[in-house]
């Protein structure tokens, strides 16, 4: 729940910001890349330090390899999308990446959903909520 707070408060705050004479800000997309970014910045630590990480690594599947080195792959990943969404050039192909990134990593949160592992924050129906917003943010700040 913390990331999806993060990315409405934030988003929200540089859009206020926008409103109030950042130029840059002025529009959704712009509000929203600042928003996911520090959404994947929150959600990138978690791949790193414990009891997180840990809770990250119990969520894959048995029969994924090796997966404290993916989990540390998608914190890598996120925090590479993370910092490319805040440099113009970069953001709208960061954008659809970290969607993509998104879409990749769901099947973990069915499992971990559907076996009580790791993370525990929803129910698999708002946990299928909450990611389709993240990637439609996605979407909005690739424009």
């Amino acid at each position: 729940m913390a990331p999806l707070i993060v990315l409405l408060v934030v988003t929200g705050s540089a859009r206020l910001a926008g409103l109030l004479g950042l130029d840059w800000l002025d529009s959704w997309p712009h509000a929203t890349r600042i928003g996911l970014a520090a959404m994947f910045a929150l959600t990138a630590s978690a791949h790193f330090l414990p009891p997180r990480r840990n809770a990250l690594i119990a969520m894959l599947p048995p029969r994924v390899p090796a997966p404290a080195a993916l989990v540390t792959l998608t914190g890598v990943l996120e925090t590479a999308g993370a910092v490319g969404l805040l440099i113009p050039f970069f953001a709208p192909a960061a954008a659809i990446c970290l969607a993509a990134l998104l879409v990749t990593m769901f099947p973990a949160n069915v499992y971990a959903a559907r076996s009580g592992q790791g993370i525990k924050t929803m129910p698999l129906p708002w946990r299928t909520l909450v990611q389709i917003v993240f990637i439609a943010a996605c979407v909005l700040a690739a424009f």
